[in-house]
């Protein structure tokens, strides 16, 4: 019989956040109007995809830019799939939302007096703002951090690893977590949680996210019975430094939106063979043209050609940039970046009403973890943090649990090592990386679902982050597989060789996936069985 390991504390908070990026951080803030908030960080406060978030934030505020256009754009570049009543409050609400910023102590890179506009992909006005050149994201975390530390009922807790959601009958009541210093798994209980955990690019074997983007929102949510939605639709960036042995860092689109362009091994510049857009086409066209010139040419690379730019404009624009390639021996003024795509956004996730709710009483999602429909089929390039900017939503309306004694958890008792463990885990980002990523075909796809479901991971003797993460990994990476599969048709960042085209279906239908169901389509979230209109919510 395994030995017991007794958790050793338990809290209590009016509401609970999982994750310290731009959309917790910005949720816990509303959330502390109506009672006491803890926000819980796996890592450093800090250490979130928001960190490293380069090229900006899109809002109508530019003189010859309009809400209807930032409407149409990102209603193109989902393909069909954005739902308009999400991507309308987005962009209505933008401009709102970038003054609060401003009053909050945000930075923004201004022209003189007025703000300082650039343009992305499949945008047709110069609307990204952005911050020191290419530090967007740090500068507006460090605002919304400044803010949440000012307000008395918010208290951040670091090193704070959600295992799992807490449940009482049908309702999510709290979370248990691994406190990474002292190894212990604790609870807290709270009237509503929010997830606000990020993205999943660490599913994949070539990725910019940090390593800290594990899926781990949309594994616990969908443990605990939550739909989740649109899996199969994840956003690989075009250009991602490709040094080997190196991380892939992220070559913000902002340098095609200031004139680089793209050239394969011969130096050829591609992309008008394309897209009429060439280098700012949406982000799935440019993807899937830099593997096509890659499988042409038979190399692992293209290249990002800026040497026709002014160097010193350059080296004001992206200091970051500059200075981090650098540290690998690469001029972005003088030289050609080898470049290649990388897993980088997901679209897809907890399934949530248009204020954050989930199909399960208690628990909200927010961010890159919540399935909107805002991004669609395919996310229009910085729109991304303007949607975890709003953050707002309806917990703060949850009722008062009851609260609930903690039991004994049996502890793991296996002997699996971290190289055991890190074994798995490449297993897992290979078969994503090579049969569910940029082109797909449903031989592949088959293949990919039929060896994850016969992946197992390895039961350690203590349980750790590395081992929670690698089950979240694993279950996430499942997920999107079988939804891949079962999406037979091309559409934005999901693209199969064997169906091409996009289906017949009008409306086109979200994927809806759950512990309990296979892959089912739907314009509306399906009902659960014998549930009532207020357990399960339209989208």
């Amino acid at each position: 019989m395994m030995a017991l390991m007794r958790r050793t504390k338990v809290q209590e908070a009016d509401f609970l956040v999982v994750g310290s990026g731009i959309a917790g951080v910005r949720a816990a803030i509303e959330l502390a109007r109506a009672g006491r908030v803890l926000v819980l960080s796996k890592g450093e406060l800090y250490e979130s995809s928001t960190e490293y978030a380069q090229g900006g934030i899109a809002a109508a505020l530019g003189e010859d830019d309009e809400v209807s256009l930032h409407l149409h754009d990102t209603l193109q570049a989902g393909d069909g799939l954005c739902r308009e009543e999400a991507v309308r409050i987005l962009v209505e609400e933008g401009p709102r939302l970038i003054h609060e910023l401003i009053e909050w102590g945000m930075k923004f890179d201004r022209n003189g007096t007025k703000l300082a506009f650039t343009r992305e992909g499949a945008h047709s006005r110069s609307r990204v703002l952005h911050a020191h050149g290419d530090s967007t994201g740090r500068e507006i975390l460090r605002a919304l951090m400044a803010k949440a530390k000012s307000l008395r009922a918010i208290q951040l807790q670091p090193y704070a690893f959600a295992v799992d959601l807490l449940m009482e009958g049908e309702r999510v009541a709290g979370v248990e977590y691994l406190d990474e210093k002292t190894g212990a798994l604790n609870q807290v209980r709270a009237r509503a949680v929010l997830l606000a955990t990020g993205g999943m690019g660490q599913v994949y074997k070539e990725t910019t996210n940090p390593s800290v983007a594990t899926g781990d929102g949309v594994a616990i949510a969908g443990r605990a019975g939550a739909m989740l939605s649109d899996l199969e639709f994840v956003q690989f960036h075009p250009t991602a430094l490709y040094v080997k042995g190196a991380p892939r860092f992220l070559l913000s689109e902002a340098l095609r939106g200031e004139g680089g362009q793209l050239r394969n091994i011969d130096l050829e510049r591609f992309m008008p063979r394309y897209h009429e857009a060439a280098e700012l086409a949406p982000r799935d066209v440019v993807s899937r043209a830099i593997v096509m010139e890659m499988q042409r040419n038979q190399t692992e690379f293209v290249y990002l050609d800026l040497t026709g730019l002014d160097p010193e404009h350059v080296k004001r624009r992206f200091p970051r940039i500059y200075s981090t390639c650098l540290e690998y021996n690469l001029d972005i003024t003088a030289d050609l970046m080898p470049v290649r795509p990388a897993a980088h956004y997901a679209m897809g996730g907890v399934a949530t009403d248009l204020r954050g709710a989930t199909d399960l009483a208690g628990l909200y999602a927010a961010g890159e973890v919540a399935a909107t429909g805002v991004h669609g089929a395919n996310r229009l390039a910085s729109n991304s943090l303007l949607a975890m900017a709003e953050g707002e939503t309806s917990a703060a309306a949850a009722p008062p649990e009851k609260s609930q004694t903690p039991t004994a958890v049996p502890s793991l008792g296996g002997e699996a090592s971290p190289v055991e463990l890190e074994k798995t885990l490449t297993t897992v980002r290979d078969v994503m990386w090579e049969k569910v990523g940029i082109i797909r075909k449903g031989k592949e796809l088959s293949e990919a679902v039929n060896r994850l479901q016969s992946l197992a991971v390895p039961l350690p003797a203590t349980p750790s982050r590395q081992y929670y993460e690698l089950i979240n990994i694993l279950e996430v990476a499942r997920a999107i597989a079988r939804s891949a599969l079962a999406r037979e048709e091309s559409r934005g960042a999901h693209y199969r060789t064997d169906f091409p085209l996009k289906a017949d279906a009008k409306p086109p239908r979200h994927s809806f996936l759950s512990r309990d169901t296979g892959v089912q389509f739907s314009v509306e979230i399906p009902r659960r069985a014998g549930s009532s209109a207020a357990g399960a919510r339209d989208r």
